[in-house]
């Protein structure tokens, strides 16, 4: 069972990350990815900041960042996550 789980996830975060979305994508899926976050404004600036640098946006509202490794591995001067 876990095996499955293990290659279902696998093939959705292939199919995120393999594939670049257009532009136009980036606002509805920033719109779903920061809509659990009390701090909506900030999340979707830098969310649509990555998407249209990486386009790409992780699946979900938090978290699955290794989906889109441009949008992990953008960093601060500070060395933190730049993307939510």
């Amino acid at each position: 069972m876990s095996l499955l789980l293990f290659i279902t996830f696998s093939n959705v975060a292939e199919a995120y990350g393999s594939a670049k979305i257009r532009p136009s994508d980036c606002k509805p899926r920033c719109t779903y990815r920061c809509s659990a976050t009390s701090h909506k404004k900030p999340c979707m600036f830098f969310c649509l900041k990555c998407c249209s640098k990486c386009l790409c946006v992780p699946p979900g509202t938090y978290g699955n960042k290794q989906v889109c490794p441009c949008y992990n591995n953008w960093k601060t001067q500070e060395g933190k996550p730049k993307c939510p």
